[in-house]
């Protein structure tokens, strides 16, 4: 993992005792990534992501949740 500088942007207790973590990673050159940390027990999942799939992702996420507030 890098040691390049992090900014905290939040954490998510999501279900079945999962948590996703998100950090800011500048990496100095003028490049700044999204990483997202999703745990599981002991398991780990990272992903390092930029601006343009944060954007598209986060979308389709919103979009999806949309679709899900008449079917509760």
């Amino acid at each position: 993992m890098t040691t390049a500088p992090k900014r905290e942007i939040g954490e998510i207790e999501a279900p079945y005792r999962r948590r996703i973590k998100l950090d800011e990673i500048d990496y100095g050159s003028g490049m700044a990534l999204l990483r997202l940390t999703i745990r599981e027990g002991a398991r780990y999942t990272i992903l390092e992501i930029d601006d343009e799939t944060a954007e598209k992702w986060g979308q389709m996420m919103l979009d999806w949740a949309a679709g899900q507030k008449g079917r509760k």
